[in-house]
């Protein structure tokens, strides 16, 4: 298996199963977080699920109604964050290492079918 490499306007995502250590990388225009294979895997089923919540709570907001959900593992921890048809994205790894990265709410749409696609879990 090779590496794969996503990217859209705002957002990257990539898979190396061949690496040693951190084998997924996730980010935007001008940064990069390096995960490891269980990172990546939470990163994109906590994400899913955040999508998920902000389908299905949309028809209990009005219009102009923003909302904020939090999801974390003992990994990392994401939030989503404005309208159910447009938010950001924010995220902080909580392991080894310290890092924390956004993506805004045009971004997101992008990620999410990429992880949705790429299916490393």
């Amino acid at each position: 298996m090779e590496r794969i490499v996503k990217s859209g306007e705002g957002w990257r995502m990539g898979w190396n199963p061949n690496a040693a250590k951190f084998k997924g990388l996730v980010g935007g225009d001008n940064w990069a977080i390096e995960l490891t294979e269980a990172e990546l895997n939470d990163f994109c089923r906590l994400l899913e699920q955040l999508a998920a919540t902000m389908s299905q709570i949309a028809s209990e907001l009005m219009d102009e109604e923003k909302i904020a959900c939090e999801a974390e593992s003992d990994l990392l921890w994401l939030e989503v964050a404005g309208y159910p048809h447009a938010y950001s994205l924010h995220l902080i790894v909580n392991c080894d290492r310290q890092c924390e990265g956004s993506w805004p709410a045009d971004a997101v749409p992008g990620l999410l079918q990429a992880v949705q696609v790429l299916k490393v879990f």
